[in-house]
Protein backbone atom coordinates (compact mmCIF):
# COMPACT_ATOMS: atom_id res chain seq x y z
CA UNK A 1 0.00 0.00 0.00
CA UNK A 2 2.86 2.39 0.85
CA UNK A 3 4.36 1.93 -2.63
CA UNK A 4 1.01 2.60 -4.32
CA UNK A 5 0.62 5.77 -2.23
CA UNK A 6 4.14 6.84 -3.17
CA UNK A 7 3.61 6.36 -6.93
CA UNK A 8 0.20 8.06 -6.83
CA UNK A 9 1.73 10.98 -4.95
CA UNK A 10 4.54 11.37 -7.48
CA UNK A 11 2.00 11.40 -10.30
CA UNK A 12 -0.12 14.08 -8.62
CA UNK A 13 2.97 16.18 -7.84
CA UNK A 14 4.27 16.13 -11.41
CA UNK A 15 0.94 16.77 -13.11
CA UNK A 16 -0.10 19.30 -10.50
CA UNK A 17 3.13 21.26 -10.97
CA UNK A 18 2.62 21.26 -14.74
CA UNK A 19 -0.93 22.62 -14.44
CA UNK A 20 0.03 25.14 -11.79
CA UNK A 21 2.94 26.61 -13.74
CA UNK A 22 0.92 26.82 -16.94
CA UNK A 23 -2.03 28.49 -15.25
CA UNK A 24 -0.12 30.88 -12.97
CA UNK A 25 2.33 31.93 -15.69
CA UNK A 26 -0.52 32.73 -18.07
CA UNK A 27 -2.32 34.74 -15.37
CA UNK A 28 0.89 36.65 -14.68
CA UNK A 29 1.17 37.40 -18.40
CA UNK A 30 -2.39 38.75 -18.35
CA UNK A 31 -1.32 41.00 -15.45
CA UNK A 32 1.87 42.07 -17.31
CA UNK A 33 4.28 40.68 -14.70
CA UNK A 34 7.84 39.86 -15.81
CA UNK A 35 8.97 36.17 -16.05
CA UNK A 36 11.56 36.56 -13.26
CA UNK A 37 8.91 37.80 -10.85
CA UNK A 38 6.60 34.96 -11.86
CA UNK A 39 9.38 32.54 -10.87
CA UNK A 40 10.19 34.33 -7.61
CA UNK A 41 6.60 34.53 -6.41
CA UNK A 42 3.72 32.58 -7.93
CA UNK A 43 5.70 29.60 -9.20
CA UNK A 44 8.12 29.49 -6.24
CA UNK A 45 5.38 29.60 -3.62
CA UNK A 46 3.25 27.08 -5.48
CA UNK A 47 6.02 24.52 -5.92
CA UNK A 48 7.00 24.96 -2.25
CA UNK A 49 3.49 24.15 -1.03
CA UNK A 50 4.39 20.45 -0.46
CA UNK A 51 7.25 21.50 1.85
CA UNK A 52 4.87 23.79 3.73
CA UNK A 53 2.22 21.09 4.04
CA UNK A 54 4.68 18.42 5.15
CA UNK A 55 6.66 20.50 7.66
CA UNK A 56 3.58 22.06 9.28
CA UNK A 57 1.88 18.65 9.58
CA UNK A 58 5.11 17.17 10.97
CA UNK A 59 5.28 20.01 13.51
CA UNK A 60 1.69 19.39 14.58
CA UNK A 61 2.55 15.72 15.13
CA UNK A 62 5.65 16.66 17.16
CA UNK A 63 8.01 15.34 14.48
CA UNK A 64 10.58 18.15 14.41
CA UNK A 65 13.32 16.10 12.71
CA UNK A 66 11.20 15.56 9.60
CA UNK A 67 10.01 19.20 9.60
CA UNK A 68 13.53 20.69 9.70
CA UNK A 69 15.19 17.96 7.63
CA UNK A 70 12.58 18.41 4.92
CA UNK A 71 13.37 22.14 4.51
CA UNK A 72 17.17 21.82 4.67
CA UNK A 73 17.19 18.74 2.43
CA UNK A 74 14.84 20.38 -0.08
CA UNK A 75 17.02 23.50 -0.29
CA UNK A 76 20.16 21.43 -0.86
CA UNK A 77 18.33 19.37 -3.49
CA UNK A 78 17.16 22.57 -5.21
CA UNK A 79 20.61 24.19 -5.30
CA UNK A 80 22.47 21.11 -6.48
CA UNK A 81 20.31 18.71 -8.47
CA UNK A 82 17.54 21.02 -9.71
CA UNK A 83 19.83 23.86 -10.81
CA UNK A 84 22.43 21.32 -11.97
CA UNK A 85 20.11 19.31 -14.23
CA UNK A 86 18.39 22.47 -15.49
CA UNK A 87 21.71 24.13 -16.37
CA UNK A 88 22.92 21.02 -18.19
CA UNK A 89 19.75 21.03 -20.31
CA UNK A 90 19.96 24.74 -21.07
CA UNK A 91 22.42 27.24 -19.50
CA UNK A 92 20.62 29.54 -17.05
CA UNK A 93 20.83 33.26 -17.67
CA UNK A 94 21.04 35.17 -14.38
CA UNK A 95 19.60 38.68 -14.01
CA UNK A 96 21.79 41.27 -12.28
CA UNK A 97 19.01 41.90 -9.72
CA UNK A 98 19.08 38.21 -8.79
CA UNK A 99 22.85 38.35 -8.19
CA UNK A 100 22.75 41.57 -6.21
CA UNK A 101 19.58 41.00 -4.17
CA UNK A 102 17.70 37.70 -4.36
CA UNK A 103 20.60 35.24 -3.97
CA UNK A 104 22.20 37.31 -1.14
CA UNK A 105 18.77 37.34 0.55
CA UNK A 106 18.73 33.53 0.33
CA UNK A 107 22.22 33.48 1.88
CA UNK A 108 21.04 35.81 4.66
CA UNK A 109 18.03 33.58 5.40
CA UNK A 110 20.28 30.49 5.57
CA UNK A 111 22.71 32.18 7.97
CA UNK A 112 19.80 33.42 10.09
CA UNK A 113 18.54 29.83 10.38
CA UNK A 114 21.98 28.63 11.52
CA UNK A 115 22.08 31.34 14.21
CA UNK A 116 18.57 30.50 15.44
CA UNK A 117 19.37 26.78 15.88
CA UNK A 118 22.67 27.45 17.72
CA UNK A 119 21.26 28.05 21.21
CA UNK A 120 23.79 25.85 23.02
CA UNK A 121 26.81 27.36 21.24
CA UNK A 122 25.74 31.04 21.19
CA UNK A 123 23.64 31.35 24.35
CA UNK A 124 24.94 28.46 26.50
CA UNK A 125 21.45 26.99 26.47
CA UNK A 126 20.64 23.41 27.39
CA UNK A 127 18.74 22.65 24.16
CA UNK A 128 18.91 23.76 20.54
CA UNK A 129 15.39 24.70 19.53
CA UNK A 130 13.52 27.00 17.13
CA UNK A 131 11.04 28.67 19.48
CA UNK A 132 7.72 30.29 18.63
CA UNK A 133 9.23 33.77 19.00
CA UNK A 134 12.03 32.81 16.58
CA UNK A 135 9.37 31.48 14.22
CA UNK A 136 7.70 34.91 14.25
CA UNK A 137 11.10 36.48 13.48
CA UNK A 138 11.42 34.23 10.39
CA UNK A 139 7.90 35.22 9.30
CA UNK A 140 8.82 38.88 9.79
CA UNK A 141 11.82 38.43 7.47
CA UNK A 142 9.46 36.76 5.01
CA UNK A 143 7.11 39.74 5.07
CA UNK A 144 10.08 42.01 4.28
CA UNK A 145 10.93 39.80 1.29
CA UNK A 146 7.30 39.93 0.11
CA UNK A 147 7.30 43.73 0.37
CA UNK A 148 10.48 43.87 -1.72
CA UNK A 149 8.98 41.57 -4.37
CA UNK A 150 5.79 43.61 -4.64
CA UNK A 151 7.82 46.82 -4.99
CA UNK A 152 9.88 45.25 -7.78
CA UNK A 153 6.69 44.05 -9.45
CA UNK A 154 5.19 47.54 -9.29
CA UNK A 155 8.29 49.14 -10.77
CA UNK A 156 8.62 46.51 -13.51
CA UNK A 157 5.06 47.16 -14.66
CA UNK A 158 5.80 50.87 -14.87
CA UNK A 159 9.24 50.62 -16.48
CA UNK A 160 9.20 47.51 -18.68
CA UNK A 161 7.27 47.42 -21.91
CA UNK A 162 5.64 44.05 -21.49
CA UNK A 163 3.30 42.91 -24.23
CA UNK A 164 -0.34 43.67 -23.51
CA UNK A 165 -2.41 40.49 -23.57
CA UNK A 166 -6.17 40.69 -24.01
CA UNK A 167 -7.97 37.96 -22.09
CA UNK A 168 -11.68 37.18 -22.03
CA UNK A 169 -13.57 36.10 -18.92
CA UNK A 170 -13.49 32.55 -20.32
CA UNK A 171 -9.67 32.70 -20.53
CA UNK A 172 -9.44 33.95 -16.95
CA UNK A 173 -11.77 31.21 -15.69
CA UNK A 174 -9.79 28.49 -17.49
CA UNK A 175 -6.39 29.63 -16.17
CA UNK A 176 -7.63 30.19 -12.61
CA UNK A 177 -9.22 26.72 -12.61
CA UNK A 178 -6.00 25.22 -13.98
CA UNK A 179 -3.97 26.94 -11.26
CA UNK A 180 -6.26 25.81 -8.44
CA UNK A 181 -6.44 22.20 -9.71
CA UNK A 182 -2.63 22.16 -10.08
CA UNK A 183 -2.10 23.51 -6.58
CA UNK A 184 -4.50 20.93 -5.15
CA UNK A 185 -2.59 18.19 -6.97
CA UNK A 186 0.70 19.45 -5.54
CA UNK A 187 -0.57 19.53 -1.97
CA UNK A 188 -2.37 16.17 -2.07
CA UNK A 189 0.48 14.53 -3.98
CA UNK A 190 3.04 15.89 -1.53
CA UNK A 191 1.09 14.45 1.38
CA UNK A 192 0.84 11.03 -0.31
CA UNK A 193 4.57 11.00 -1.12
CA UNK A 194 5.58 11.87 2.42
CA UNK A 195 3.27 9.37 4.09
CA UNK A 196 4.27 6.56 1.75
CA UNK A 197 8.00 7.29 1.73
CA UNK A 198 8.20 7.82 5.49
CA UNK A 199 6.50 4.49 6.22
CA UNK A 200 8.83 2.70 3.78
CA UNK A 201 11.98 4.41 5.11
CA UNK A 202 11.21 3.87 8.79
CA UNK A 203 10.46 0.20 8.12
CA UNK A 204 13.99 -0.02 6.68
CA UNK A 205 15.51 1.39 9.88
CA UNK A 206 16.40 4.91 8.70
CA UNK A 207 16.44 7.77 11.23
CA UNK A 208 13.74 10.47 10.99
CA UNK A 209 16.39 13.12 10.24
CA UNK A 210 17.71 11.04 7.34
CA UNK A 211 14.15 10.46 6.09
CA UNK A 212 13.54 14.21 6.14
CA UNK A 213 16.83 15.04 4.41
CA UNK A 214 16.45 12.46 1.65
CA UNK A 215 13.18 10.78 0.68
CA UNK A 216 10.82 13.44 2.03
CA UNK A 217 13.00 16.30 0.75
CA UNK A 218 13.27 14.78 -2.72
CA UNK A 219 9.56 13.99 -2.81
CA UNK A 220 8.47 17.51 -1.85
CA UNK A 221 11.06 19.04 -4.23
CA UNK A 222 9.82 17.18 -7.29
CA UNK A 223 7.61 20.16 -8.32
CA UNK A 224 10.67 22.45 -8.32
CA UNK A 225 12.58 19.93 -10.43
CA UNK A 226 9.77 19.41 -12.94
CA UNK A 227 8.96 23.14 -13.07
CA UNK A 228 12.54 24.29 -13.57
CA UNK A 229 13.34 21.62 -16.17
CA UNK A 230 10.14 22.49 -18.05
CA UNK A 231 10.98 26.20 -17.91
CA UNK A 232 14.54 25.53 -19.16
CA UNK A 233 13.29 23.42 -22.07
CA UNK A 234 10.91 26.27 -22.97
CA UNK A 235 13.88 28.70 -22.83
CA UNK A 236 12.40 30.53 -19.82
CA UNK A 237 15.54 30.51 -17.67
CA UNK A 238 14.36 33.48 -15.58
CA UNK A 239 11.45 31.39 -14.29
CA UNK A 240 13.73 28.38 -13.70
CA UNK A 241 16.28 30.18 -11.50
CA UNK A 242 13.71 32.49 -9.90
CA UNK A 243 11.71 29.41 -8.91
CA UNK A 244 14.68 27.92 -7.01
CA UNK A 245 15.75 31.16 -5.32
CA UNK A 246 12.17 32.00 -4.33
CA UNK A 247 11.47 28.44 -3.14
CA UNK A 248 14.55 28.36 -0.88
CA UNK A 249 13.64 31.69 0.71
CA UNK A 250 10.03 30.51 1.13
CA UNK A 251 11.16 27.21 2.69
CA UNK A 252 13.35 28.79 5.36
CA UNK A 253 11.36 31.88 6.24
CA UNK A 254 7.73 30.85 5.74
CA UNK A 255 7.74 27.06 6.08
CA UNK A 256 10.04 26.81 9.12
CA UNK A 257 8.62 30.04 10.53
CA UNK A 258 5.06 28.68 10.36
CA UNK A 259 6.05 25.21 11.59
CA UNK A 260 7.85 26.59 14.66
CA UNK A 261 4.96 28.96 15.47
CA UNK A 262 2.61 25.96 15.40
CA UNK A 263 4.94 23.98 17.68
CA UNK A 264 8.55 24.77 18.81
CA UNK A 265 11.05 22.60 16.91
CA UNK A 266 13.89 20.84 18.82
CA UNK A 267 16.97 20.55 16.61
CA UNK A 268 18.89 17.30 16.00
CA UNK A 269 22.65 17.92 16.27
CA UNK A 270 23.25 16.08 12.97
CA UNK A 271 21.50 18.85 11.02
CA UNK A 272 24.26 21.44 11.71
CA UNK A 273 26.58 20.04 9.04
CA UNK A 274 23.69 20.07 6.56
CA UNK A 275 22.78 23.69 7.30
CA UNK A 276 26.43 24.76 6.91
CA UNK A 277 26.55 22.81 3.65
CA UNK A 278 23.40 24.63 2.48
CA UNK A 279 25.03 28.00 3.27
CA UNK A 280 28.21 27.03 1.39
CA UNK A 281 26.19 25.89 -1.65
CA UNK A 282 24.25 29.16 -1.73
CA UNK A 283 27.56 31.03 -1.77
CA UNK A 284 28.78 28.77 -4.60
CA UNK A 285 25.66 29.62 -6.64
CA UNK A 286 26.39 33.31 -6.09
CA UNK A 287 29.93 32.82 -7.44
CA UNK A 288 28.73 30.75 -10.41
CA UNK A 289 26.11 33.40 -11.23
CA UNK A 290 28.71 36.15 -11.41
CA UNK A 291 30.64 34.35 -14.17
CA UNK A 292 29.21 35.88 -17.34
CA UNK A 293 25.78 36.21 -15.63
CA UNK A 294 24.93 32.58 -16.35
CA UNK A 295 25.15 29.09 -14.87
CA UNK A 296 26.47 26.86 -17.64
CA UNK A 297 26.56 23.13 -18.32
CA UNK A 298 29.96 22.69 -16.62
CA UNK A 299 28.71 24.31 -13.40
CA UNK A 300 25.55 22.21 -13.67
CA UNK A 301 27.60 19.02 -13.82
CA UNK A 302 29.57 20.06 -10.72
CA UNK A 303 26.34 20.76 -8.78
CA UNK A 304 24.78 17.44 -9.81
CA UNK A 305 27.89 15.48 -8.80
CA UNK A 306 27.96 17.34 -5.49
CA UNK A 307 24.44 16.14 -4.64
CA UNK A 308 25.38 12.51 -5.36
CA UNK A 309 28.39 12.80 -3.02
CA UNK A 310 26.23 14.48 -0.36
CA UNK A 311 23.66 11.66 -0.44
CA UNK A 312 26.43 9.06 -0.07
CA UNK A 313 27.81 11.00 2.91
CA UNK A 314 24.53 11.32 4.84
CA UNK A 315 23.64 7.66 4.26
CA UNK A 316 27.03 6.60 5.65
CA UNK A 317 26.59 9.08 8.54
CA UNK A 318 23.25 7.57 9.49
Amino acid sequence: MEYVLLLLGFGLLIKGADYFVEGSSTIATFLRISPLLIGLTIVAFGTSSPEATVSILASLRGNADVAIGNVVGSNIFNITLVIGITAMLNPLRVESETIRKEIPFTLLASIALFILISDVFLQSGSLNIITRSEGFILLLFFSVFLYYIFEVARKSRNEEKLEQVTASSKDWTKQITLTIVGLAGIIIGGDFVVRGSTQIALSLGMSETLVGLTIVAVGTSLPELVTSVTAAIKKQSEIALGNIVGSNIFNILFVLGSASVVNPLPVDGKIYIDVLFMIALTFVILIFSRTHFRIGKYEGLILTATYVLYIVYIIIRN
